[in-house]
């Protein structure tokens, strides 16, 4: 069975990568990323992965409108630590999505297309997730919300059982449904809500 329909239904991020176009993997360096990728990069789906999903969009059309955005071309700074609650997650999509990476990344070719710290955790100098464009240095801050998108009585209802390991296959069944119904709503319906995704310009 594939993933649930939805996931194709959700936005969809496309970048021009000139490295990728350098190595022959793309003829014009456009790739197109889709939910289902951060699904498979998680190896799940949650509000955490849909947010974050949510955030590169908003964060990367604030900073390059309507132009493609460049894939690599913008370094990511989360203000908790990787180990931190959720942090590490949103830092994994992030990275999908811009190619910014940590110490461990492409180190680039002929002094270009470097990957490597590009990716900041535990940077002080904001409350909220920025990204920055390297080449203007234009910078923004995304904040999320999921508050406006509560899970339904149900999820709530079978959250303890499930936790408690005494769930049985059908509670279980319909907890999982009534989480992707929450993952839904937020990545179909609100996406461009400001009171969930809010983005501002940063000095």
């Amino acid at each position: 069975m594939g993933f649930p329909a939805f996931f194709a239904q959700a936005p969809v991020l496309r970048l021009r990568d000139d490295l990728s176009m350098l190595l022959g993997a793309t003829p014009d360096g456009i790739i197109e990323y889709r939910y289902a990728d951060a699904v498979r990069l998680a190896g799940h789906s949650c509000p955490t992965v849909a947010g974050a999903w949510l955030c590169a969009r908003a964060g990367l059309r604030a900073l390059y409108g309507e132009a493609v955005p460049e894939r690599g071309g913008v370094s990511v700074h989360l203000p908790d630590d990787e180990d931190t609650g959720v942090t590490g997650v949103v830092g994994q999509v992030l990275t999908l999505v811009t190619g910014a990476a940590g110490a461990g990344g492409f180190k680039g070719l002929g002094g270009r297309h470097a990957r490597n710290g590009l990716l900041h955790y535990g940077d002080g100098g904001s409350a909220s997730l920025r990204l920055r464009r390297l080449d203007t240095g234009a910078a923004i801050e995304v904040v999320l919300d999921t508050a406006p998108v509560p899970a339904d009585a149900e999820q709530r209802a079978l959250l303890g059982a499930v936790v408690q390991g005494t769930a049985d296959p059908d509670q279980r069944h319909r907890f999982g449904e009534a989480w992707q119904a929450r993952v839904r709503r937020l990545l179909l319906d609100h996406a461009d809500d400001p009171a969930v995704v809010r983005v501002r310009a940063v000095a």
